[in-house]
């Protein structure tokens, strides 16, 4: 194998002792085997570094840095780029899991797709105890954005990216929120946003119990910011959009409803069968963990 068959995987994590050791289990069982895994704490104040050293010790293919402080998101992200050694770069949170087939299928893409430099794919939602109720996939393979839209169907921890297109389009640190809103904005204002979104659901994503109104409040107003000044106009309707938004998510955390949000964002025909397949694959990859079963 050369290099540019390789994959670095970055998980930036803060304080995520009680998931992280999933997430890294679920590297560990993908069927493409040529990775590296940086884990990038960010200052964290609970055992979730011993964890990632732990692991760092049993496989050579994973590797933790730490500096001790607390810089945020962004900014471990482009240190992810930064550090990488390889020719593709896989997104990841530490409170989520991978499917086993997730980076086999999105570098395939890419190798026999050289038109584009991003791609994504549907996702799988799941509790804090690990159970799937919900999963969303686009309806099209293939998108390229040549303007800055209102919104995006690009669920931003599931890309697998080409490493020249992200050192070229680094995340900006002024936005700790909604930082995937404006890199898209930025890189299609720019016509450098060719990415295609697979239908195959890949990544498990925590979703349910971490809806937050603060932060879900502040990722609105940044995004009516990147909207605002990549396209270069007033969005009346981007601005209603989003005021309509707070006046929910306020509502709904008044009611103890908050998160409604969560499933309101999967299909709205649920196929039992894609819910059974997914919670054994889970399972089984859980199977493999020494805590959260």
């Amino acid at each position: 194998m050369k290099n540019h068959d390789y994959i670095s995987i970055g998980i930036p994590f803060y304080n995520s002792e009680e998931y992280l050791e999933h997430a890294i289990v679920s590297v560990i069982a993908q069927t493409h085997k040529n990775w590296e895994l940086i884990l990038i704490d960010d200052g964290s104040t609970d055992g979730s570094l011993e964890l990632a050293k732990d692991f760092a010790k049993l496989d050579n293919r994973i590797r933790v840095i730490s500096d001790g402080q607390n810089k945020k998101l962004p900014y471990r992200l482009n240190q992810i780029i930064d550090e990488s050694k390889y020719c593709y770069i896989a997104r990841m949170d530490a409170d989520d899991l991978i499917h086993p087939t997730r980076l086999e299928k999105q570098l395939k893409f890419l190798i026999e797709n050289p038109n584009f430099d991003l791609v994504s794919s549907g996702l799988v939602s799941i509790d804090n105890n690990n159970n799937v109720y919900g999963y969303r996939s686009p309806s099209s393979l293939n998108v390229d954005f040549n303007k800055v839209n209102l919104s995006y169907p690009i669920n931003h921890a599931t890309i697998l990216v080409r490493k020249e297109w992200y050192q070229r389009n680094k995340y900006n640190v002024n936005y700790p929120r909604s930082q995937d809103y404006e890199l898209w904005c930025r890189t299609s204002s720019n016509k450098d946003l060719a990415v295609a979104i697979l239908p195959d659901l890949l990544y498990y994503y925590r979703e349910e119990g971490l809806i937050n109104s603060k932060k879900l409040i502040e990722s609105y107003n940044a995004g009516l910011k990147a909207y605002s000044q990549y396209s270069h106009k007033y969005s009346l309707k981007k601005f209603t959009t989003m005021q309509l938004k707070k006046t929910v998510v306020t509502l709904l955390e008044r009611f103890g409803q908050l998160q409604l949000l969560a499933r309101r964002r999967n299909s709205e025909n649920i196929e039992p069968s894609i819910i059974k397949e997914h919670q054994q694959v889970i399972d089984n990859l859980l199977i493999n963990t020494r805590v959260g079963k």
